[in-house]
């Protein structure tokens, strides 16, 4: 009996093994949890392109915006599917850090781990061409005796609380703020705000019509050299917005390390290294360990600026 039991264990181990092997054999699904376009869908799609191309199964984006709630409803649904590596998240910093802190059941404690981080934001500060301040000094001498409203991807957001932050230290505040799924330059000329913090990528076309006011980041974009980081305003607010691929805490190491694979292969090709001049993105691979250790940092950080808002 004891060695028909052991033999039993020992053909289960060769079966999940096995299984493991064949990873994918089915098609893989990539969540972006935003409308299609920006930086992070861009670059998830060449990713997953070559995904497909690397192991031969379909790998698809499925865009899940959260209809101004930010990345939540998407990241939910990596959180509750399978733990088997065939739905693949592709989040924004604060799916792991805040996600856990909003009170959505799904989401804390966090149950994702980085398969690793692969690109940090051009992220700005933008008004209208016609906003009578063009420079950050200029609006906070402007709002403290006129209305400002603020739209942002939401409140909860990293962004969206550096540029909170960022008022308050420098002596006003806005008179009223909206999220968006998004913010491109019909945000600013339709008049439902008057400043935006957004990606280059929603404002390129644009760019030069517009006010950069600051950029949000702990360096210049190559894309608004003249802007100053909101790090130059308060050196307290120093927080890279970055974007990377997670999956469940229970998926296997296996399919973590070809997710990884396809996601370096991609990175290296022209098509995304193209967009580093176009854009301004920074673009790399950070493994599982150092973006593990880049979340905790963040978190720390953006802990403090919590902390500096409701002072």
């Amino acid at each position: 009996m004891k060695k028909h039991a052991i033999a039993l264990t020992a053909a289960s181990l060769m079966s999940v093994t096995a299984a493991l092997a064949d990873y994918p054999e089915k098609p893989v699904s990539f969540i972006v949890p935003w409308p299609p376009g920006d930086l992070e869908d861009v670059l998830t799609r060449l990713i997953a392109d070559e995904f497909q191309e690397m192991y031969g199964v379909p790998a698809a984006v499925v865009n899940k915006p959260g209809g101004g709630g930010g990345p939540f409803p998407g990241a939910v649904e990596v959180a509750t599917a399978p733990a088997d590596g065939y739905t693949i998240g592709s989040f924004v910093t604060d799916v792991p850090i805040g996600g856990p802190q909003i009170g959505i059941p799904e989401l804390s404690p966090n149950p994702f781990d980085p398969v690793g981080i692969f690109m940090t934001y051009p992220f700005v500060i933008a008004a209208g061409a016609n906003a009578p301040y063009s420079s950050w000094e200029e609006l906070a001498e402007y709002a403290k005796s006129n209305d400002v409203a603020l739209g942002h991807f939401g409140s909860f957001l990293p962004p969206t609380k550096i540029t909170f932050a960022a008022a308050k230290t420098s002596d006003f505040d806005f008179a009223s703020e909206a999220a968006f799924d998004e913010l491109t330059c019909n945000t600013l000329a339709s008049g439902d705000v008057d400043v935006i913090n957004t990606t280059i990528q929603q404002i390129l076309p644009c760019l030069g019509d517009i006010k950069i006011l600051a950029s949000i980041g702990n360096e210049r974009t190559s894309l608004t050299p003249d802007a100053p980081t909101v790090k130059e305003i308060n050196p307290d607010l120093s927080v890279a917005l970055w974007n990377g691929l997670f999956v469940h805490k229970d998926v296997p190491q296996e399919a973590r390390d070809k997710i990884a694979a396809a996601a370096q292969a991609a990175l290296q090709k022209e098509k995304a290294q193209n967009l580093i001049g176009e854009t301004g993105v920074l673009i790399y691979w950070q493994d599982a360990e150092a973006s593990s250790k880049q979340i905790e940092s963040d978190a720390a950080a953006i802990g403090k600026i919590s902390d500096l808002i409701e002072q």
